[in-house]
């Protein structure tokens, strides 16, 4: 009953399995020295911009135990804990929201997970044991948080180690409620925290924050994404040396470059000043001029694109200048629910999306789920590595049924709007050919014989090495570099401690990207790219230099995106492109291209 009265403010809700019991906790971390006036810290360039600021810290690695008081009496602490995990759940709605209006609906989905968390047994049983046995119930919160978070901490996973963070962010928000502490707010300046949690990126006044600097992290995180929608300077993985700088003190942030300068000398202040300046007047101009075709110097055209997750981002897309929707993610359909979404719902969702674009062209993406992104409706057995096992393509075959009644809803919309269906994951000739019979069934079903052109994600190697036998099958291409990258250079993107592989543009990426192209132009057929590249605009001339013909990104990014284009001249662009194929690093190969802006 305890538990019931702890867990009433709202629907029951599967949570994640935790790791057994048995897990020693992580060490005390020891006595970190404080940097030093012009030391450099060096972390993993987060989000672009450049601010000069004081430090203003959010929180550490861990939060102290709150403070013992006198026990009324355990059931009063029982109600007390129900009470504030009731708040806590309204506190997550709230913040739910305001992400979803600064960054989407997709960058919101995180937050469904937390108000999940607040169920969670494995925090809740041991929680309400210790009110049993006479703690506090903040007291019991904090512990049983903390517990839970040591063991995610200790797997070997990083996609599992991560959901410590969110295990903390909750554990905050419920003891926050039982204290009555406000949620610690950044004044203007640098925000430092360990990680910045999504409620922490949530509670960000972007007119105040000058940027963002972690100890650990990566540019994949939802924190880091919603700082680039905001605009805001942000490096992460700084080490927890930058834990240790006295708040107030003055600090340079460069997201170029991924650094953090300490008590930067008075030029180099001066200097940031001027340059900040200068980027926020070439922004003004870019969104100016947003709505007007992207080409380059010599009348090269190259179309960008908008990614959306979610139906209420279309709006947003064309008001950024998107000429389209180059990545739809219908993942969203599918979430927080028990039964899967119908042929119906999903038909009137993307007649929605392609009716606010006004006629610009929509590229809906089928299912792209497996063991790392679970659905309550699509349960599937825990995989070792969920990365290289049943996911994407792989899966919707196993179940066509899924991917039947996509295809039926795309091809509905299809018939009223210019829609495209692709297709994630595909590493063989064999998928592409099973999504097409699948496909020509659904076509069967439904009567309608509206044009359909199918084409495919360039994720894993392998496509992109058979790119010219699979573009006979395949209407197009889009690479999605995300993915690519993590393949190719055999790194995790959610382990901070191989940030630096999955820093972009590598040259063995651009090497797979330039095999596209090639292969795909042995059939006339089109390139697009809709990974974080494409809204790079240094990285964004190299892909345009390789013969990319489409850019998809976040609809704030495009205006910036068609700026860049517009800076330079095709043969420009391709010759940069050659030497950056020979680069002896991304690094290397950005300071190529960003030579040309």
């Amino acid at each position: 009953a305890a538990v019931a009265g702890a867990t009433a403010a709202g629907p029951a809700t599967a949570a994640a399995p935790v790791p057994g019991d048995g897990v020693p906790a992580p060490e005390p971390p020891g006595y970190v020295i404080p940097p030093g006036p012009g030391q450099v810290l060096t972390g993993v360039a987060a989000a672009r911009g450049l601010a000069v600021g004081r430090a203003r810290h959010l929180h550490g690695d861990e939060d102290p135990p709150p403070a013992e008081r006198a026990v009324e009496s355990p059931e009063r602490e029982r109600e007390r804990l129900a009470e504030a995990i009731a708040a806590a759940r309204r506190a997550i709605e709230h913040d739910r929201e305001v992400v979803a209006e600064r960054a989407g609906r997709a960058e919101a989905e995180i937050f469904d997970a937390h108000a999940a968390l607040l169920e969670d047994e494995a925090m809740l049983e041991p929680a309400l044991a210790a009110i049993e046995g006479g703690a506090l119930a903040e007291r019991a919160w904090h512990d049983a948080a903390g517990e839970v978070a040591a063991r995610y901490r200790a797997l070997d996973q990083p996609i599992l180690r991560e959901r410590a963070t969110d295990v903390l962010d909750v554990g905050r928000r419920v003891v926050r409620a039982l204290t009555g502490e406000a949620a610690a707010g950044a004044a203007d300046g640098v925000v430092i925290a360990g990680e910045l949690t999504p409620a922490d990126a949530a509670g960000l006044d972007p007119a105040a924050v000058r940027g963002l600097a972690t100890a650990h992290g990566t540019a994949t995180a939802h924190a880091a994404i919603l700082a680039r929608a905001l605009g805001l300077p942000a490096v992460v993985g700084l080490g927890r040396g930058v834990l240790a700088i006295p708040e107030g003190t003055t600090l340079l942030i460069d997201g170029d470059a991924g650094s953090l300068q300490v008590e930067p000398p008075p030029e180099l202040v001066r200097d940031a000043a001027a340059r900040r300046k200068r980027a926020e007047q070439r922004r003004a101009a870019a969104r100016a001029r947003a709505h007007e075709p992207a080409a380059t110097r010599d009348g090269s055209r190259v179309e960008v694109f908008a990614n959306l997750g979610a139906a209420a981002e279309a709006m947003r897309a064309v008001e950024f200048g998107a000429e389209g929707v180059g990545l739809l993610r219908t993942e969203f359909l599918f979430l927080d629910r028990s039964e899967l979404p119908g042929e119906a719902e999903q038909a009137e969702t993307l007649l929605e999306i392609a009716r606010a674009l006004e006629g610009r062209p929509l590229i809906v993406r089928t299912l792209d789920a497996g063991a790392d992104k679970p659905l309550p409706a699509l349960p599937m057995p825990a995989e070792a590595n969920p990365f290289l096992g049943l996911r994407g393509i792989r899966l919707t075959l196993a179940r066509r049924e899924v991917l039947s009644t996509q295809f039926r809803a795309i091809l509905r919309a299809a018939a009223e709007h210019p829609v495209k269906a692709m297709l994630p994951m595909v590493a063989t000739l064999e998928e592409l050919e099973s999504a097409r019979a699948v496909l020509a069934q659904a076509r069967a079903d439904t009567g309608i014989d509206a044009p359909l052109e199918l084409g495919i994600m360039v994720e894993i190697p392998a496509a992109a090495l058979t790119a010219e036998k699979l573009a006979a099958r395949a209407d197009f291409f889009s690479i999605g570099t995300n993915d690519l990258t993590q393949y190719t250079m055999a790194a995790e993107r959610g382990d901070e401690r191989l940030a630096p592989l999955l820093t972009g543009p590598q040259p063995g990426v651009l090497r797979l990207v330039q095999a596209t192209v090639d292969g795909a132009a042995a059939h006339g057929r089109p390139v697009g790219v809709c990974g974080e590249l494409a809204g790079d605009p240094a990285a964004a001339l190299l892909l345009v230099g390789l013969g990319v013909s489409e850019l998809s990104m976040a609809p704030a990014l495009v205006p910036e995106a068609k700026a860049a284009i517009r800076e330079v001249d095709l043969a420009t662009a391709q010759a940069t492109a050659r030497q950056a194929l020979d680069a002896d690093d991304s690094a290397a190969a950005r300071a190529l291209a960003a030579a040309l802006l």
